[in-house]
Parts: structure tokens; sequence; C-alpha cells
């Protein structure tokens, strides 16, 4: 038998994308926070990775508004920005929308039982004021429409624009103000039964307006 060759080390495409994966789940988890300096000797450190896909990943996390870059002074975790959540959340509206228009006329019953799975794991999430469980069945619920939707552009502009709203959601989901997406969710399943392409895109832009900006 031929001796095997040793696997090829990760490219360096996907070793950006890795660190790029782990500093912006820190930043919206709060891990890194607003204000926070990013020092790339310490980075490098807990990634196990060299100084360029570290460089890499911030000047990509800076692009999506979740980093600020001071060439030659720091970079740091950037702090809530009221206006850019609001734009966010404006894009992520109108792209949920757009989905939820091309998934309803395909939607089956096991499509909706999982939206409504979801629903019940979210509903249970922010009983008990489990923050990560809230924002990870609310993502599952979302989820549905757009994967049945398959709009590759639509998917890459949620991925952009969603991690700024997480960090909104997160206060948001700890609160009561979060128990009437529920509800919201409840009213988008039975619209989407009833094949009312309209109406559920109409509730699905609604649900995602209700999060609101609160100024710092």
């Amino acid at each position: 038998m031929p001796v095997p060759r040793q696997s090829a080390p990760p490219s360096r495409a996907l070793l950006r994308e890795r660190v790029f994966d782990s500093l912006r789940a820190a930043i919206v988890d709060g891990t890194l926070e607003p204000g926070e300096r990013l020092v790339d000797a310490d980075l490098c450190a807990w990634l196990g990775v060299s100084r360029t896909p570290i460089r890499e990943a911030l000047t990509q996390l800076e692009k999506t508004g979740l980093v600020r870059i001071r060439p030659g002074n720091s970079t740091v975790v950037a702090p809530l920005d009221v206006r850019a959540a609001a734009e966010a959340q404006a894009v992520a509206a109108s792209m949920h929308e757009l989905a939820a228009r091309d998934a309803v006329p395909l939607l089956s019953g096991s499509h909706l039982g999982a939206m409504e799975t979801a629903n019940a794991a979210f509903a249970t999430a922010l009983a008990t004021t489990d923050v990560d469980a809230a924002i990870a069945a609310d993502d599952a619920f979302h989820r549905v429409f757009v994967d049945l939707a398959a709009n590759r552009l639509v998917a890459a502009i949620l991925d952009d624009v969603t991690p700024l709203l997480r960090r909104m959601e997160r206060a948001r989901f700890a609160s009561l103000t979060g128990r009437g997406s529920v509800e919201q969710h409840r009213r988008i399943v039975d619209l989407a039964r009833r094949r009312d392409v309209d109406g559920t895109a109409a509730a699905v832009r609604a649900n995602w307006l209700t999060l609101k900006p609160e100024e710092s």
C-alpha cells in the first residue's frame, strides 16, 4: 500500500475565512467589547495564526462596520453605531422580504414545521433569558425562507449586515421587548401556510423593522 501523503495545510483563503469568522463571532457575542483594542500579537496567540491572516480579517471586518482601524495608531472593536444599525436593519428587512416572496410558493409542511419548531425554541429561550439560544432560534426561523429562496446575492448581503443587527438583538432579547417577536413569527407562519405571499412578505419585513436601535 502506498504511503499516504501528508495532507496539505489549509489555504490562505480558508485560513483568513476561519480567522474572520472567529473574530466576527467574538465581536457579535460580546467577547470582544465595543471600544476594545485589538492587538495583533494577542490575536495571533489566541487563534494560533500568523499576523497576515489577522490583518486581512481585520480589514474585512472594518468593511462590515465591526472594526475601526486607525493606520499607525490602533485597531478597536467598533462601538455600537445607531446609524449603521438602522442602515443594516433596512437592508436586512428588504432582503428577508424578498426571500419570503420567493420562498412561500415553494413551502412544504416540513418547512412550516421547522419554522414552528424554531419559534417554540425561540419562545423558550426568551422566557429563560438565554440570549444565545434566542438568537440561534431566530436565525433558524428566518433561515427557512432564505435557504428555500436560494438567492445567493440575498444570502451574501445578509451575511454582511446581520452581524451588526445581532449586536443590537443581544440587548433586545435580554429584555421583555423581544417577546413580541414570538407572536409575529406565529403570524408569519400562519400567512405562509395560507400561501399569502404579499401578507407573509409584509409580516417578515415588519418583524425585522421592530428592532429599535437605542441611542448611546
